[in-house]
C-alpha cells in the first residue's frame, strides 16, 4: 500500500474525531475529470460571456454609425435646403418684390432653425430618428427636392437674364439702326446729288482753280462712296480682298488691310478719268467752234448737268453725251464676272448693254460718281486752257508740289525720321490747267523697303 496517495476524508459524525482514510490507486484518472469537466465548463461560461459581449458592442457600433449616416444626411439635407431658400431669396429682389422677399427670408429663417436644433440634439444625444435607414430616404428626397427647386430657381433667373439680353440686344440694334440711318442722312448729304451752290451765280469770266479743286472733291466723295458700296458688296459675296487687291497692285507692296481701300479707289479713279483732258472723254476729230464759245457751251452744260435730276435725265436723254458716258464707263468698271460674283447674275449689265439703266443701289451710286466726273471735266474744259491730266509711275520719289499723300496715319506708321520716301501708286490723278497744279494723291512706302502686311 502506497500511503502517499491516501486522500484523508474529515467527518463531524459524533465529533468524535474519527477520520477515514480513502485508499486511491495512482493509475486511477476520477480526480483529473473532475477537475478538467468543471474547468471546461468555466471556459465556456467565459467564452459565452466574451461574445455576447462582443456581440453588443458590434450592434451597438453599427447602431451609432447608422444614427452618424442618417445624421450627416440629414445635415446635407438641410444645407442643400438652405441653398435654396436663399436662391429664392436672391431670385425675389430681381425683379423686387416684397412680398417674394419676405416669404423667402421666412424659409431661410425657418431651415436655420431646423440645422439648429439639429445640432443641439446631437450634442445633447437627443437625436430622435425614428430609424436611421428611414431618415437616409428622407432626407436623399428632401436634398432632391431642394436641388430641383435650387435648378427651377437658377433656371428661371438664366431665363430673366436671357430675356434681358433680348430685350437689350433688341434697344442695341434699334440704336444701331438710328444711327446707320442718320449716317446714311449725313453720307446722302455729303454725296448729295443736288447743285454745287458756289456755282449758283458764277459767271465764266471769274472761273478760277480754285472753283476746279472745289469741285474735284464734290466728285471724289462721290467716288469714295461707290468704293465703300463696291467693298461692301464684295465682303458680302465672301471675296478673298487680299487677293482681289493683289490683283490691281503687286503684293511686294504690302499694303496694310486697313489702307486696302485705296487699292480699290485707285483702281476705279484709273477707269473713270481715263480720257479725261479730252471733250466727251474722246480725242476730238476736228476743231469745233471758237474757242470762248465752246467755253461757254461747256461751261452752260455744266451748270445745268450738276442740278439735273439724274435719273430722269437718263431715262429722258438715253442716247445723250452723258449717258452714254456713264453706260460706257460702267461696262468697264464692273466686269461681266465681277457683277455675276456680286450679284448672282448679269441682269445689270444686260440692262445697261441695251440701252437702260438700272434702278438698283448699286448702278445709283456708280450713275452719280459718273455724273460728277463729267461735270468735272465740262468745268475743267470751261477755262479754255490746256488740260492735262497725270499719274505718277511707282517709285518716284515724293514731291509736295505734284503729290499728296492719302493717308497722314501710313506716313506716321513709317519708323524713323527723314526716311526716302517713293510712290507705291497713284490713287487719284494730278491735273494741270494752264499753269495750274492740282496735286496728285499717292499712296508712299520707304525706298527700297515694304511695310510688313498686316
Amino acid at each position: 500500500m502506497n500511503l502517499k496517495s491516501a486522500t484523508k476524508v474529515a467527518s463531524n459524525n459524533g465529533g468524535g474525531g474519527i477520520g477515514i482514510c480513502i485508499l486511491t490507486n495512482p493509475n486511477s484518472k476520477f480526480s483529473d475529470d473532475i477537475h478538467a469537466d468543471s474547468g471546461a465548463k468555466e471556459q465556456q461560461h467565459k467564452h459565452k460571456d466574451s461574445t455576447n459581449n462582443n456581440n453588443a458592442t458590434a450592434k451597438a457600433r453599427a447602431k451609432r454609425s447608422s444614427v452618424l449616416e442618417a445624421l450627416l444626411a440629414k445635415l446635407f439635407a438641410e444645407v442643400t435646403s438652405i441653398k435654396a431658400a436663399y436662391a429664392e431669396l436672391q431670385i425675389a429682389q430681381n425683379p423686387y418684390s416684397t412680398e417674394a422677399i419676405q416669404a423667402a427670408d421666412q424659409s431661410v429663417v425657418d431651415e436655420l432653425k431646423t440645422l439648429s436644433e439639429l445640432k443641439r440634439s446631437f450634442l445633447r444625444n437627443e437625436l430622435d430618428l425614428i430609424s436611421p435607414q428611414v431618415t437616409v430616404m428622407l432626407a436623399e428626397i428632401q436634398e432632391q427636392q431642394s436641388l430641383m427647386k435650387t435648378y427651377e430657381i437658377t433656371i428661371k433667373k438664366m431665363e430673366s437674364e436671357a430675356d434681358a439680353k433680348t430685350s437689350e440686344v433688341a434697344s442695341m440694334r434699334k440704336l444701331l439702326d438710328e444711327y446707320a440711318a442718320f449716317n446714311r442722312s449725313l453720307e446722302k448729304k455729303l454725296n448729295a446729288s443736288g447743285p454745287l451752290p458756289m456755282f449758283d451765280n458764277i459767271q465764266l469770266s471769274v472761273l478760277n482753280p480754285s472753283h476746279f479743286v472745289q469741285c474735284l472733291h464734290y466728285s471724289l466723295r462721290s467716288m469714295r462712296s461707290f468704293v465703300k458700296l463696291m467693298i461692301r458688296e464684295m465682303e458680302s459675296a465672301r471675296w478673298d480682298m487680299d487677293a482681289a487687291a493683289r490683283a490691281v497692285e503687286p503684293a511686294e507692296l504690302g499694303i496694310p488691310s486697313k489702307y486696302r481701300c485705296f487699292v480699290f479707289e485707285s483702281f476705279v479713279a484709273k477707269t473713270m478719268f481715263e480720257g479725261f483732258n479730252h471733250p466727251n472723254f474722246t480725242v476730238p476729230k476736228e476743231e469745233g467752234k471758237e474757242e470762248y464759245r465752246q467755253r461757254e457751251s461747256h461751261f452752260n452744260k455744266f451748270k445745268k448737268l450738276k442740278a439735273v435730276n439724274l435719273r430722269h435725265y437718263l431715262t429722258q436723254n438715253p442716247n445723250s453725251s452723258l449717258a452714254r458716258f456713264t453706260r460706257g464707263k460702267y461696262l468697264l468698271l464692273v466686269h461681266a464676272k465681277m457683277e455675276c460674283s456680286l450679284f448672282g447674275n448679269l441682269s445689270q449689265r444686260k440692262a445697261v448693254t441695251s440701252g437702260a439703266f438700272p434702278d438698283s443701289p448699286f448702278f445709283n451710286a456708280f450713275a452719280e460718281m459718273a455724273r460728277r466726273v463729267w461735270v468735272l471735266n465740262l468745268l475743267a474744259l470751261s477755262f479754255g486752257q490746256q488740260l492735262h491730266i497725270f499719274q505718277v509711275r511707282k517709285n518716284c520719289r515724293f514731291s509736295e508740289v505734284y503729290m499728296e499723300s492719302v493717308s497722314d496715319d501710313a506716313m506716321a506708321e513709317i519708323p524713323g525720321a527723314g526716311v526716302d520716301l517713293r510712290v507705291g501708286f497713284t490713287v487719284i490723278p494730278g491735273f494741270k490747267i494752264g499753269k495750274t497744279v492740282i496735286q496728285s494723291q499717292v499712296y508712299l512706302t520707304p525706298a527700297g523697303k515694304s511695310p510688313v502686311r498686316r
